[in-house]
């Protein structure tokens, strides 16, 4: 299936939409937001990771390591995937 390319550069009619998912890179429930403006965010990788990698005293036990170490960040695919979902529903064609 070919992807159309939509431009962005529009806001969306809503505020912020959210959406729990069970990501299977940390193995745990993760909540996706996607702004206005098309800006993402992971919950857990704000509370997790990102805390993890700027604060190097952050002590973190084995288990969470691993996680830490397999959460892909912003660009990870849960979170292009539902901010692609939303873009194809905002401006996507009506059918």
């Amino acid at each position: 299936m070919p992807k159309t390319k939509i431009k962005t550069n529009e806001p969306a009619k809503w505020q912020i939409t959210a959406t729990t998912i069970k990501c299977d890179l940390v193995d745990d429930y993760v909540t996706i937001m996607v702004y206005k403006d098309w800006t993402t965010r992971c919950v857990w990788y704000a509370r997790n990771k990102q805390k993890a990698v700027e604060d190097k005293n952050c002590k973190v036990d084995r288990k969470m390591r691993a996680k830490v170490d397999s959460c892909k960040g912003p660009e990870c695919s849960y979170v292009t995937s539902y901010k692609d979902k939303l873009i194809t529903e905002e401006f996507g064609e009506r059918k």
